[in-house]
């Protein structure tokens, strides 16, 4: 039996606006998809039709937060799955610590070996679920998810996680407006501010994000 096309095959190489986001991280990035073009598909964490728009549909879709940030926030991925956006934001910004969060077991161990096999310092890996860790509320100062949830029920998990002021980054499709405003209500009662849906990137591929900020009284009402 053939051994398969050697990773070099599978993995695309990095496009243009990639170089240009990833820079001196771009080495580790590439090692990134390579191997989500294979553990990532022998253990059924993305689907092999995904490998040929690893760059554009997930790592540049995702690296977009990475700028966003200022060095040393505490970050918080909920429902990492196979580390999009939170280990794609954690190689690309070292000097910002970075929790990913994932109840699934298999998923988890791949995030470790992917943390141990990229070197990635500024890593925990916790399996666990958002809403039941505890420990973890009101510590973060910035949260993510993608492709978790929709935002109302999203809420509840991610925004007490969050401290007073703390900033959600949720990253959404063309629905973000439709769910923005169907969880609204529920953003408000738990103490989210001037949520809005912002565009990053180039105008012909952007990143839909959802951005809020948390207000000083969020974690007493998020956690009652």
């Amino acid at each position: 039996m053939s051994a398969g096309p050697p990773v070099a095959q599978l993995a695309p190489s990095p496009s243009e606006a990639a170089r240009e986001l990833f820079g001196e991280r771009l080495a580790v990035a590439e090692a990134y998809t390579h191997l989500l073009a294979t553990a990532g598909v022998e253990r059924g964490l993305i689907g092999p039709r995904e490998v040929p728009r690893l760059w554009e549909r997930h790592l540049l879709n995702c690296g977009r937060i990475g700028p966003e940030l200022r060095a040393g926030e505490k970050l918080a991925d909920v429902g990492s799955g196979a580390g999009l956006p939170g280990l794609v934001v954690a190689l690309l910004r070292p000097d910002v610590p970075v929790t990913l969060i994932e109840p699934m077991e298999r998923r988890t161990t791949f995030l470790v070996e992917a943390v141990a096999e990229l070197g990635l310092e500024n890593v925990t890996v916790r399996r666990d679920r958002a809403e039941s860790a505890r420990n973890l509320f009101g510590t973060f100062d910035v949260v993510t998810a993608r492709a978790v949830a929709p935002l109302e029920k999203l809420a509840d998990w991610t925004v007490p996680l969050l401290r007073s002021g703390g900033r959600l980054l949720v990253l959404k499709g063309s629905s973000a407006a439709d769910e923005l405003a169907a969880a609204l209500p529920r953003l408000t009662a738990l103490g989210v501010v001037d949520p809005q849906v912002r565009s990053l990137g180039p105008a012909g591929d952007p990143t839909t994000v959802i951005d809020a900020v948390v207000s000083r009284e969020t974690r007493r009402q998020a956690t009652r």
